[in-house]
């Protein structure tokens, strides 16, 4: 058969040209989205002689033709089925059509974290490595070598929510120098640093007769994935209403002032209301409840995590250590934290996509060392069911250590390096509780398994 013939007998074999919706190819693959998936014929298909494989996954339902060949293909089976050319990414957001909410938020996450795990995986290692060498004294924290390594280290972090923003910008269709510029404005060193709300806000403005709090976001990943949403959406409708000849000068202007009042003052107080009440419930909950509350809390953390809300549990936290002596939260996050090690240790074995190996080891060791951020977007929450794994390791381990009455000394250090600041006769239950989460996580990983297609990256 010719390349037309090829084109006109998967056409039929995948349903006639009325079941597909689109269509594009990349370098080996023929990939489209169908309206009814079941109208296709795969034991036909993989007949063919120059079909190497057919599947479908997340919505696309794709025939490996080979290198080469499925460029001519494609191109007379554009014609054949009366379609447009498209790109991967017109068929990423037709095949999102057809998932489910779950399925298409996942989707999305995946989307908007991939791009940037490197950077995420790189600085997470390093930051851990540094808080463990510092923790133990193995390194002197103001020699000017250790000064420049840390900021190598912390650098993604800080700016997280820029490269979290320009990477949304793409999937909601927003401008991705705006988007940066968002993020900018929301990191900015006019506002109070993240990571030191624990201690209380320091400054608040008033601006059209509302009280804004000049807190930052460093760190955090909700607040500006939804600025980034709503920039999208303003900017698309500024655009209709603005001129042409203005568009360049009135548009990018309208949009960051108004995106950006609205981030910093409905985002954000709402997010620190959020976290008034999460911290309020968790020391009414572990007062009253115990065990009950470290399987629960050390369930959910990660995917507080995700929120950036954690950053207010310092509060709460300064003050158990006030009042009662010692911190009793940080071992159960210190649990979830060594979780999703495990979760990602287990990827890491089970996988056979060489480039995700290469993600989830070092992504699992440095949540030993108290920082997760490599393991939970570039691997486990990407693959959705070691997410998953991690949490029930995470309710595992933080059970125990409240029910052995675990205690820290101070705030923020967790997984190996949380050993310093233990109180010495909780230290080897704090030890047991970190391999009860890390072997559960790692079991639960492997039960529960995940689909190896989704390892692609």
């Amino acid at each position: 058969m010719d390349h037309r013939e090829y084109a006109q007998k998967i056409i039929e074999l995948v349903g006639g040209k009325d079941n597909i919706i689109s269509a594009a190819h990349c370098a080996t693959r023929l990939r489209m989205v169908l309206k009814d998936e079941s109208k296709a014929n795969i034991e036909e298909l993989e007949k063919l002689e120059e079909v190497k494989g057919v599947f479908s996954n997340t919505g696309q339902f794709q025939i490996i033709l080979g290198q080469g060949f499925v460029n001519k293909v494609y191109k007379e089976f554009v014609k054949l089925a009366d379609l447009k050319e498209s790109s991967t990414s017109d068929l990423k957001k037709d095949a999102m059509q057809k998932m489910n909410p779950i399925q298409r938020l996942a989707r999305i996450l995946s989307n908007i974290f991939v791009p940037i795990i490197p950077a995420i995986v790189a600085s997470g290692l390093l930051m851990g490595l540094l808080g463990m060498f510092k923790t133990f004294n193995l390194v002197n924290p103001d020699s000017g070598l250790f000064i420049l390594v840390d900021m190598f280290s912390n650098a993604a972090f800080v700016f997280l929510p820029i490269l979290v923003a320009f990477s949304a910008a793409k999937e909601f269709g927003a401008n991705p120098f705006l988007a940066a510029a968002l993020g900018g404005i929301m990191i900015h060193p006019a506002l109070q640093n993240a990571w030191t709300i624990g201690g209380g806000i320091e400054k608040t403005i008033n601006v059209f007769g509302l009280n804004v709090a000049m807190v930052g976001y460093q760190g955090t990943v909700l607040p500006i994935l939804i600025a980034v949403w709503i920039l999208g959406i303003v900017e698309r409708n500024v655009r209709k209403i603005v001129p042409e000849v203005l568009d360049i000068l009135l548009t990018p202007f309208l949009t960051i002032m108004i995106t950006g009042f609205i981030s910093l003052t409905v985002i954000g107080p709402v997010g620190r209301l959020i976290g008034e009440g999460i911290s309020f419930t968790l020391n009414f909950a572990y007062n009253k409840i115990g065990a009950l509350a470290g399987l629960i809390f050390g369930g959910l953390y990660s995917t507080i995590v995700i929120t950036g809300i954690h950053h207010s549990f310092h509060a709460i936290e300064a003050e158990l250590i006030k009042n009662v002596g010692a911190n009793l939260l940080l071992p159960i996050w210190s649990m979830a934290n060594v979780a999703q090690g495990g979760a990602a240790f287990a990827v890491y074995f089970k996988t056979k996509n060489a480039k995700m190996k290469s993600v989830a080891l070092p992504a699992a060791t440095s949540c030993l060392l108290g920082i997760t951020e490599a393991a939970i977007f570039g691997v486990n929450l990407r693959l959705m069911k070691p997410f998953i794994a991690a949490a029930i390791g995470g309710a595992l381990g933080g059970a125990y250590v409240v029910a052995t009455k675990v205690a820290m000394t101070a705030v923020g250090v967790t997984g190996i390096p949380g050993t310093a600041i233990v109180q010495t006769a909780s230290m080897v239950n704090y030890l047991l509780g970190m391999v009860i989460a890390f072997a559960s996580a790692f079991v639960a990983t492997y039960v529960l398994g995940f689909e190896e297609k989704q390892t692609e990256m």
